[in-house]
């Protein structure tokens, strides 16, 4: 399996897709050894020891690739270890493509049946791998350039390495319908080939208490998490923001990320005066993105384009009554939410003073979402993906 990101060197939904995933397919006694990119030497003892599996073996490739980077990102962070400068590519591409290289030798290092990919970071070490090996290939599709950009300013370089490997796959695996209908649509793939697989969620029993931060007791909250970038719609949040205080004072608003739209989003609040109500925490790992959870009346994601969309599913498990647009691949399994376009500013608004105004629709939101989310657990995704392995594994017989 190549991947490109894993907790705890994560950052999106992502990695917490290929932990849970993994985690599973290795309780049903499949044996996988993940490849992912590592600036260092850290990753087996740290990565078997939080997957508490003997079925999930980690190797990393010295790479500076980390998740969701652009191209500015890798030059700047290439610029930072200067003292080793050769080591590494010199542009983005040039480190995918080294990456891709170095996966080979990989492949003919290992003893395996069948190749997973995990979007268009990994596409071309599998294309090598399966060259190589004579195994079959299967790529997984989390988002497409068409997520990432909102459709505007395509870059060609990563259209044509995602449709190359779905063009080399022998199955096409998409997280959502949602996906797999752009797939068929900017990349030409026989829907025939496409196997939808939706995303889950580990269900905790961790009870860890809350830290109010700058809450006050009487603030009302609203959350935001995921990547502070075009894709998630953070402008449409503080948008609404603006208009829900309009209605509601004492509330308060929570935005966990980073991304390229970070200052924007900063200097967006400041210029619509509600700065002193936007609370911009960065980046947080799983326990302090917990805490946050707990401490949330109500939690938006408004993704122009969210190929699945994992963190709904965490805020239903936090018992957090869930507003998601109607853009995402995780509203075709989940029902105890509420809808909205992603660009409908005052329905958001709406919905989100209804539930901070109305306590028994958000108890009743967030009683009914608790049970059904106890339902999408990582095994049944699971399942379908040893399905697809075992359909895979006949064909080549």
């Amino acid at each position: 399996m190549f991947g490109w990101e894993f907790p705890p060197f994560s950052s999106g939904g992502l990695g917490t897709a290929c932990y849970g995933l993994t985690k599973s397919l290795s309780k049903k006694g499949v044996d996988i050894t993940f490849v992912l990119p590592s600036a260092d030497d850290t990753l087996k003892s740290d990565f078997l020891r939080l997957i508490s599996t003997k079925g999930v073996r980690i190797r990393g490739i010295r790479s500076l690739l980390t998740p969701y980077m652009s191209v500015r990102d890798y030059r700047n962070l290439r610029r930072a270890r200067s003292g080793a400068p050769n080591i590494y590519g010199a542009t983005l591409f040039d480190e995918v493509y080294r990456y891709t290289e170095a996966a080979a030798d990989i492949a003919k290092q290992e003893t395996f049946d069948l190749i997973h990919c995990h979007d268009w970071m990994t596409f071309g070490a599998g294309i090598k791998a399966k060259k190589i090996s004579g195994k079959p290939l299967a790529v997984h599709v989390h988002a497409t350039e068409f997520d990432r950009t909102g459709g505007n300013n395509v870059n060609e370089y990563v259209y044509r390495l995602e449709r190359n490997g779905m063009e080399a796959a022998d199955v096409v695996i998409a997280v959502s319908n949602f996906t797999k209908n752009k797939i068929v649509q900017h990349y030409g793939i026989n829907p025939e080939k496409i196997v939808v697989v939706h995303n889950a969620v580990e269900i905790t029993d961790d009870a860890s208490s809350i830290d109010q931060f700058v809450i006050k007791k009487h603030d009302r909250v609203v959350l935001f998490v995921g990547r502070i970038t075009l894709q998630k719609g953070p402008d449409y949040f503080i948008y609404a923001a603006k208009k829900v205080l309009e209605h509601e004072p004492n509330v308060k608003f929570i935005m966990v990320g980073t991304g390229d739209m970070e200052m924007r989003m900063i200097e967006k609040a400041a210029e619509l005066g509600i700065a002193d109500r936007v609370l911009f925490t960065g980046f947080l790992g799983h326990n302090d993105l917990e805490k946050v959870y707990r401490m949330a009346d109500v939690y938006v994601m408004p993704s122009v384009s969210e190929p699945f969309g994992i963190t709904p599913l965490e805020a239903m498990r936090n018992g957090v009554p869930t507003i998601i647009s109607k853009q995402s691949g995780v509203s075709e399994v989940i029902k105890n939410c509420l809808l909205v376009d992603f660009w409908d500013i005052n329905e958001l608004t709406n919905k989100i003073v209804a539930v901070l105004r109305y306590r028994t629709l958000g108890d009743l939101l967030k009683e009914d979402a608790l049970r059904e989310v106890k339902k999408i657990t990582w095994d049944k995704p699971a399942d379908k993906c040893i399905s697809v392995y075992n359909k895979l594994l006949k064909g080549v017989q």
